[in-house]
Protein backbone atom coordinates (compact mmCIF):
# COMPACT_ATOMS: atom_id res chain seq x y z
CA UNK A 1 0.00 0.00 0.00
CA UNK A 2 1.20 3.91 -1.26
CA UNK A 3 -0.23 6.39 1.12
CA UNK A 4 0.84 9.68 0.10
CA UNK A 5 0.76 13.09 1.88
CA UNK A 6 0.36 16.33 -0.42
CA UNK A 7 2.02 19.90 0.85
CA UNK A 8 0.78 21.64 -1.92
CA UNK A 9 0.39 25.68 -1.09
CA UNK A 10 2.84 29.10 -0.89
CA UNK A 11 2.93 28.90 2.63
CA UNK A 12 3.75 26.16 5.41
CA UNK A 13 0.81 26.66 7.50
CA UNK A 14 -1.47 23.40 6.75
CA UNK A 15 1.95 21.26 7.16
CA UNK A 16 0.66 20.41 10.57
CA UNK A 17 -2.21 19.78 10.59
CA UNK A 18 -1.17 16.40 8.36
CA UNK A 19 2.33 15.50 8.45
CA UNK A 20 2.30 14.25 12.31
CA UNK A 21 -0.17 11.40 11.22
CA UNK A 22 2.97 10.60 8.73
CA UNK A 23 5.08 10.37 11.43
CA UNK A 24 2.29 8.36 13.58
CA UNK A 25 2.12 5.95 10.85
CA UNK A 26 5.81 5.33 10.02
CA UNK A 27 6.33 5.21 13.96
CA UNK A 28 3.74 2.42 14.31
CA UNK A 29 5.42 0.44 11.83
CA UNK A 30 2.96 0.97 9.12
CA UNK A 31 2.79 -2.03 6.68
CA UNK A 32 3.57 -0.09 2.97
CA UNK A 33 5.02 3.03 1.97
CA UNK A 34 4.61 6.47 3.66
CA UNK A 35 5.38 8.84 0.82
CA UNK A 36 5.37 12.85 1.76
CA UNK A 37 5.05 14.90 -1.34
CA UNK A 38 5.95 18.78 -1.52
CA UNK A 39 5.92 21.48 -4.15
CA UNK A 40 8.12 24.35 -3.23
CA UNK A 41 11.33 24.77 -1.11
CA UNK A 42 9.44 26.26 1.51
CA UNK A 43 7.82 23.43 1.98
CA UNK A 44 9.96 21.01 1.75
CA UNK A 45 12.17 22.62 4.78
CA UNK A 46 9.37 22.76 6.71
CA UNK A 47 8.28 18.63 6.33
CA UNK A 48 12.60 18.17 6.50
CA UNK A 49 12.57 20.01 10.18
CA UNK A 50 9.80 18.60 11.52
CA UNK A 51 9.65 14.93 10.43
CA UNK A 52 13.59 15.08 10.98
CA UNK A 53 15.24 11.11 10.98
CA UNK A 54 11.81 9.74 9.70
CA UNK A 55 12.40 11.60 6.80
CA UNK A 56 14.22 9.14 3.91
CA UNK A 57 13.99 6.09 6.05
CA UNK A 58 10.28 5.05 7.22
CA UNK A 59 8.89 8.29 5.26
CA UNK A 60 9.81 8.99 1.36
CA UNK A 61 9.72 12.39 0.14
CA UNK A 62 9.15 13.28 -3.01
CA UNK A 63 9.60 16.55 -4.56
CA UNK A 64 7.14 17.30 -7.71
CA UNK A 65 7.21 20.12 -10.13
CA UNK A 66 5.36 21.85 -12.73
CA UNK A 67 6.43 21.01 -16.79
CA UNK A 68 8.60 23.51 -17.93
CA UNK A 69 5.88 25.35 -19.86
CA UNK A 70 3.71 25.38 -16.70
CA UNK A 71 6.62 27.12 -14.71
CA UNK A 72 6.63 29.71 -17.24
CA UNK A 73 2.93 30.18 -16.90
CA UNK A 74 3.11 30.08 -13.20
CA UNK A 75 5.63 32.49 -13.06
CA UNK A 76 3.57 34.97 -15.03
CA UNK A 77 0.29 34.30 -13.00
CA UNK A 78 1.55 33.43 -10.09
CA UNK A 79 1.80 36.80 -8.38
CA UNK A 80 -2.16 37.15 -9.14
CA UNK A 81 -2.98 33.53 -8.75
CA UNK A 82 -1.88 29.95 -7.25
CA UNK A 83 -1.76 29.40 -10.93
CA UNK A 84 1.00 26.57 -10.20
CA UNK A 85 -0.81 25.19 -7.62
CA UNK A 86 -3.58 24.64 -9.95
CA UNK A 87 -1.79 23.00 -12.51
CA UNK A 88 1.01 20.79 -10.46
CA UNK A 89 -1.88 18.26 -10.56
CA UNK A 90 -2.15 17.59 -14.37
CA UNK A 91 1.96 17.64 -14.40
CA UNK A 92 1.81 14.95 -11.90
CA UNK A 93 -0.74 12.50 -12.76
CA UNK A 94 1.29 9.71 -12.76
CA UNK A 95 3.00 9.97 -9.82
CA UNK A 96 -1.10 10.53 -8.27
CA UNK A 97 -2.24 7.43 -9.55
CA UNK A 98 0.63 5.43 -7.97
CA UNK A 99 -0.68 6.03 -4.97
CA UNK A 100 -3.66 3.97 -2.88
CA UNK A 101 -4.47 6.69 -1.01
CA UNK A 102 -4.06 10.50 -0.70
CA UNK A 103 -4.26 12.18 2.62
CA UNK A 104 -4.58 16.29 1.99
CA UNK A 105 -5.23 19.18 4.05
CA UNK A 106 -6.70 21.16 1.69
CA UNK A 107 -9.60 20.55 -0.96
CA UNK A 108 -8.22 22.04 -4.33
CA UNK A 109 -6.64 18.60 -4.97
CA UNK A 110 -10.08 17.56 -5.30
CA UNK A 111 -9.04 18.24 -8.74
CA UNK A 112 -7.71 14.97 -9.40
CA UNK A 113 -11.42 13.43 -9.01
CA UNK A 114 -13.49 15.90 -10.77
CA UNK A 115 -10.98 17.32 -13.33
CA UNK A 116 -8.27 14.47 -14.17
CA UNK A 117 -10.34 11.45 -13.74
CA UNK A 118 -8.60 9.83 -10.74
CA UNK A 119 -12.22 8.93 -9.65
CA UNK A 120 -11.05 5.49 -7.40
CA UNK A 121 -8.27 7.47 -5.62
CA UNK A 122 -8.94 7.10 -2.00
CA UNK A 123 -8.58 10.99 -0.32
CA UNK A 124 -8.76 11.49 3.01
CA UNK A 125 -9.12 15.11 4.07
CA UNK A 126 -7.59 16.25 7.13
CA UNK A 127 -8.91 20.00 7.33
CA UNK A 128 -6.35 22.64 8.44
CA UNK A 129 -8.12 24.57 11.92
CA UNK A 130 -11.10 23.99 14.00
CA UNK A 131 -12.53 26.94 12.99
CA UNK A 132 -15.95 28.22 12.04
CA UNK A 133 -15.73 30.26 8.47
CA UNK A 134 -18.79 28.71 5.59
CA UNK A 135 -16.01 27.90 3.20
CA UNK A 136 -15.24 24.60 5.64
CA UNK A 137 -18.34 23.24 5.28
CA UNK A 138 -19.31 23.57 1.78
CA UNK A 139 -20.32 20.81 -0.57
CA UNK A 140 -16.62 20.21 -1.60
CA UNK A 141 -16.49 17.90 1.23
CA UNK A 142 -18.78 14.88 0.69
CA UNK A 143 -16.39 14.55 -2.42
CA UNK A 144 -13.56 13.19 -0.33
CA UNK A 145 -13.98 9.22 0.74
CA UNK A 146 -12.92 10.54 4.19
CA UNK A 147 -12.49 13.03 6.66
CA UNK A 148 -10.96 13.31 9.39
CA UNK A 149 -12.08 16.06 11.84
CA UNK A 150 -11.08 17.45 15.30
CA UNK A 151 -14.40 17.53 17.34
CA UNK A 152 -18.26 16.99 17.47
CA UNK A 153 -18.98 20.60 15.93
CA UNK A 154 -17.52 19.82 13.33
CA UNK A 155 -18.57 16.74 12.51
CA UNK A 156 -22.12 17.96 13.44
CA UNK A 157 -21.42 20.83 10.19
CA UNK A 158 -19.89 18.44 8.06
CA UNK A 159 -22.67 16.24 8.35
CA UNK A 160 -25.31 18.99 7.83
CA UNK A 161 -24.03 21.72 5.94
CA UNK A 162 -21.69 19.75 3.49
CA UNK A 163 -23.87 16.48 3.34
CA UNK A 164 -20.91 14.37 4.34
CA UNK A 165 -22.37 10.68 5.13
CA UNK A 166 -21.68 10.23 8.65
CA UNK A 167 -20.06 6.88 8.10
CA UNK A 168 -16.92 8.50 6.24
CA UNK A 169 -16.05 10.93 9.24
CA UNK A 170 -13.95 10.20 11.98
CA UNK A 171 -12.96 12.47 15.27
CA UNK A 172 -9.70 12.02 16.10
CA UNK A 173 -8.42 15.49 17.75
CA UNK A 174 -6.11 18.15 17.05
CA UNK A 175 -2.88 16.67 15.16
CA UNK A 176 -1.28 20.13 15.66
CA UNK A 177 -1.17 19.72 19.06
CA UNK A 178 0.78 17.09 18.96
CA UNK A 179 3.25 18.74 16.78
CA UNK A 180 3.60 22.09 18.77
CA UNK A 181 4.20 19.76 22.01
CA UNK A 182 6.59 17.28 20.23
CA UNK A 183 8.72 20.20 18.19
CA UNK A 184 8.19 23.27 20.48
CA UNK A 185 7.55 26.88 19.71
CA UNK A 186 10.24 29.01 17.24
CA UNK A 187 9.79 32.13 18.86
CA UNK A 188 9.72 33.18 22.82
CA UNK A 189 9.03 36.32 24.18
CA UNK A 190 10.45 38.65 26.97
CA UNK A 191 8.15 41.32 27.56
CA UNK A 192 7.67 43.46 30.84
CA UNK A 193 4.10 44.62 29.53
CA UNK A 194 1.07 42.50 28.14
CA UNK A 195 1.21 41.17 24.78
CA UNK A 196 -1.73 41.36 22.56
CA UNK A 197 -1.58 39.45 20.09
CA UNK A 198 -3.53 40.73 16.72
CA UNK A 199 -4.22 38.39 14.01
CA UNK A 200 -6.51 39.71 11.25
CA UNK A 201 -8.14 37.01 8.36
CA UNK A 202 -7.09 37.33 4.53
CA UNK A 203 -10.56 37.28 3.21
CA UNK A 204 -11.28 40.79 2.42
CA UNK A 205 -14.93 39.96 3.10
CA UNK A 206 -14.00 39.06 6.71
CA UNK A 207 -10.96 40.62 7.37
CA UNK A 208 -10.83 43.74 9.56
CA UNK A 209 -7.33 44.15 8.23
CA UNK A 210 -8.22 46.11 4.89
CA UNK A 211 -11.13 48.84 6.53
CA UNK A 212 -9.46 49.24 9.99
CA UNK A 213 -6.18 47.32 10.48
CA UNK A 214 -3.94 50.21 10.35
CA UNK A 215 -6.38 51.98 12.70
CA UNK A 216 -5.06 49.37 15.32
CA UNK A 217 -1.57 49.87 14.71
CA UNK A 218 -1.87 53.23 15.08
CA UNK A 219 -3.73 52.53 18.33
CA UNK A 220 -0.79 50.48 19.89
CA UNK A 221 1.49 53.00 18.52
CA UNK A 222 0.37 55.51 20.46
CA UNK A 223 -0.42 53.41 23.73
CA UNK A 224 2.80 51.68 24.96
CA UNK A 225 1.58 50.24 28.21
CA UNK A 226 1.15 46.99 25.79
CA UNK A 227 3.23 45.03 23.29
CA UNK A 228 1.46 44.37 20.16
CA UNK A 229 2.07 41.13 17.97
CA UNK A 230 1.35 41.90 14.45
CA UNK A 231 1.01 38.30 12.76
CA UNK A 232 -1.78 38.07 10.42
CA UNK A 233 -2.94 35.18 8.10
CA UNK A 234 0.22 34.05 6.38
CA UNK A 235 -1.36 34.57 3.07
CA UNK A 236 -2.81 38.35 3.74
CA UNK A 237 0.92 39.56 2.38
CA UNK A 238 1.82 36.95 0.06
CA UNK A 239 0.55 38.61 -2.97
CA UNK A 240 0.07 42.24 -4.50
CA UNK A 241 -3.91 41.73 -4.43
CA UNK A 242 -5.76 39.36 -2.02
CA UNK A 243 -8.64 37.23 -4.21
CA UNK A 244 -10.83 34.70 -2.58
CA UNK A 245 -13.14 32.01 -4.30
CA UNK A 246 -15.78 31.15 -1.62
CA UNK A 247 -17.39 34.93 -1.96
CA UNK A 248 -15.67 36.37 -5.09
CA UNK A 249 -13.54 39.53 -3.73
CA UNK A 250 -10.45 41.06 -4.83
CA UNK A 251 -8.28 43.32 -2.61
CA UNK A 252 -4.85 44.92 -1.68
CA UNK A 253 -3.21 44.43 1.37
CA UNK A 254 -0.76 47.26 0.77
CA UNK A 255 2.31 47.46 2.92
CA UNK A 256 3.33 48.38 6.33
CA UNK A 257 3.93 52.08 6.86
CA UNK A 258 7.27 53.11 7.74
CA UNK A 259 5.67 55.12 10.92
CA UNK A 260 4.88 51.84 12.84
CA UNK A 261 8.50 50.66 12.39
CA UNK A 262 9.69 52.96 14.99
CA UNK A 263 7.98 52.18 18.60
CA UNK A 264 9.36 49.29 20.50
CA UNK A 265 6.13 47.41 21.73
CA UNK A 266 4.90 46.70 18.12
CA UNK A 267 6.43 42.80 16.53
CA UNK A 268 5.26 42.68 13.12
CA UNK A 269 5.73 39.06 11.78
CA UNK A 270 3.78 38.61 8.25
CA UNK A 271 4.62 34.97 7.42
CA UNK A 272 7.26 33.19 9.73
CA UNK A 273 7.03 29.60 10.73
CA UNK A 274 6.47 31.57 13.84
CA UNK A 275 3.23 32.35 12.74
CA UNK A 276 2.25 28.77 12.08
CA UNK A 277 3.49 26.62 15.09
CA UNK A 278 1.75 28.77 17.80
CA UNK A 279 4.38 30.53 19.13
CA UNK A 280 1.93 33.56 19.70
CA UNK A 281 -1.14 32.08 20.03
CA UNK A 282 0.63 30.63 23.12
CA UNK A 283 2.51 33.26 24.41
CA UNK A 284 -0.19 36.62 23.86
CA UNK A 285 -2.41 37.55 26.87
CA UNK A 286 -5.10 38.34 24.76
CA UNK A 287 -6.11 37.54 21.52
CA UNK A 288 -7.70 40.25 19.02
CA UNK A 289 -8.71 39.35 15.52
CA UNK A 290 -12.12 38.36 13.26
CA UNK A 291 -12.31 35.32 11.37
CA UNK A 292 -9.19 33.46 11.91
CA UNK A 293 -9.18 29.89 13.13
CA UNK A 294 -6.15 30.10 14.82
CA UNK A 295 -8.83 31.81 17.74
CA UNK A 296 -9.74 27.98 18.72
CA UNK A 297 -5.87 27.15 19.14
CA UNK A 298 -5.35 30.51 21.36
CA UNK A 299 -8.30 28.60 23.46
CA UNK A 300 -5.71 25.99 24.13
CA UNK A 301 -5.02 28.38 27.81
CA UNK A 302 -8.01 30.02 27.96
CA UNK A 303 -7.29 33.89 28.16
CA UNK A 304 -9.25 37.14 27.14
CA UNK A 305 -10.05 37.50 23.25
CA UNK A 306 -11.78 40.40 21.56
CA UNK A 307 -12.77 40.77 17.85
CA UNK A 308 -13.22 43.37 15.66
CA UNK A 309 -16.29 43.23 13.82
CA UNK A 310 -15.25 45.81 10.63
CA UNK A 311 -18.52 44.65 8.20
CA UNK A 312 -20.69 44.72 10.42
CA UNK A 313 -21.52 41.23 10.40
CA UNK A 314 -25.08 40.10 12.20
CA UNK A 315 -23.20 37.36 14.30
CA UNK A 316 -25.11 36.23 17.04
CA UNK A 317 -26.59 33.10 16.31
CA UNK A 318 -25.08 32.71 13.23
CA UNK A 319 -22.46 29.23 13.17
CA UNK A 320 -19.76 30.89 11.17
CA UNK A 321 -18.93 32.99 14.38
CA UNK A 322 -19.50 31.70 16.77
CA UNK A 323 -16.05 31.80 17.70
CA UNK A 324 -17.26 35.10 18.79
CA UNK A 325 -19.17 33.70 21.74
CA UNK A 326 -15.53 33.84 23.15
CA UNK A 327 -15.09 37.50 24.39
CA UNK A 328 -16.51 41.24 23.93
CA UNK A 329 -17.35 41.92 19.96
CA UNK A 330 -16.80 45.34 18.66
CA UNK A 331 -17.04 47.33 15.20
CA UNK A 332 -14.41 49.95 15.19
CA UNK A 333 -11.06 50.47 17.17
CA UNK A 334 -12.44 53.68 18.83
CA UNK A 335 -13.26 50.99 21.35
CA UNK A 336 -10.50 49.24 21.39
CA UNK A 337 -8.83 51.15 24.42
CA UNK A 338 -12.04 50.54 26.72
CA UNK A 339 -12.30 46.70 25.67
CA UNK A 340 -8.71 46.05 26.56
CA UNK A 341 -9.75 47.52 30.17
CA UNK A 342 -12.59 45.36 31.09
CA UNK A 343 -11.33 42.21 29.14
CA UNK A 344 -9.63 41.12 32.06
CA UNK A 345 -12.96 41.16 34.22
CA UNK A 346 -15.06 40.36 31.34
CA UNK A 347 -13.18 36.95 30.76
CA UNK A 348 -12.76 36.17 34.69
CA UNK A 349 -16.90 37.04 35.08
CA UNK A 350 -18.46 34.97 31.71
CA UNK A 351 -15.84 34.34 28.96
CA UNK A 352 -13.59 31.86 30.54
CA UNK A 353 -16.68 29.62 30.86
CA UNK A 354 -17.96 29.82 27.49
CA UNK A 355 -14.39 29.51 26.01
CA UNK A 356 -13.77 26.34 27.59
CA UNK A 357 -17.53 24.92 26.36
CA UNK A 358 -16.16 26.26 22.70
CA UNK A 359 -13.13 24.03 22.85
CA UNK A 360 -14.00 20.86 24.06
CA UNK A 361 -17.17 21.50 21.07
CA UNK A 362 -14.10 22.25 18.70
CA UNK A 363 -11.80 19.47 20.30
CA UNK A 364 -12.10 15.99 20.78
CA UNK A 365 -8.43 15.05 23.23
CA UNK A 366 -8.68 11.96 24.94
CA UNK A 367 -5.26 11.62 26.42
CA UNK A 368 -3.90 9.96 23.26
CA UNK A 369 -2.02 11.86 20.89
CA UNK A 370 -4.36 12.90 17.58
CA UNK A 371 -2.04 11.81 15.09
CA UNK A 372 -1.81 8.36 16.51
CA UNK A 373 -5.77 8.20 16.63
CA UNK A 374 -5.79 9.36 13.13
CA UNK A 375 -2.48 7.20 12.16
CA UNK A 376 -4.82 4.32 12.94
CA UNK A 377 -7.89 5.56 11.01
CA UNK A 378 -5.57 5.96 7.91
CA UNK A 379 -4.48 2.81 8.21
CA UNK A 380 -7.33 0.43 9.17
CA UNK A 381 -9.09 2.53 5.55
CA UNK A 382 -6.00 0.99 3.79
CA UNK A 383 -6.46 -2.72 5.05
CA UNK A 384 -10.02 -2.40 4.27
CA UNK A 385 -8.87 -1.05 0.75
CA UNK A 386 -6.05 -3.70 0.68
CA UNK A 387 -8.16 -7.02 1.49
CA UNK A 388 -11.38 -5.81 -0.71
CA UNK A 389 -8.81 -5.95 -3.63
CA UNK A 390 -9.77 -1.89 -4.53
CA UNK A 391 -6.23 -0.70 -3.46
CA UNK A 392 -4.43 0.95 -6.73
CA UNK A 393 -6.92 0.44 -9.52
CA UNK A 394 -6.34 1.19 -13.02
CA UNK A 395 -7.88 4.64 -13.72
CA UNK A 396 -9.09 6.05 -17.13
CA UNK A 397 -6.62 8.49 -18.58
CA UNK A 398 -7.11 12.64 -18.17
Amino acid sequence: MRIGFLFNHDQIHQVAHSLPIAIALAKGGFDGQVIVATTNDRLAAEVERLAGPWLGSAIQHVRLTLAPRSARIAGLLGRLIPAGKLMLYRDNLDFFRSLDMLVVAEKTSLLLKTRYGLDNLFMVHTRHGAGDRAIGFDKASARFDHVLCSGEKIRRRLIVEAGVDPDTISIVGYPKFDMVRQAGRTHHLTRERPVVLYNPHVSPHLSSWYRHGRDVLDFFGCHDDRELIFAPHVMLFERPFVLTIDRLTVNRAGTIENRYLHGDNIHFDLGSRASTDMSYTMAADIYLGDASSQIYEFLLQPRPCIFLNSHGIKWQGDPNFTHWQAGEVITDPGELGAALGRADALHRDHYRAVQARLFNESFDLDGRPSSDRAADVIASLAERRRTSGTHRPAVRAA
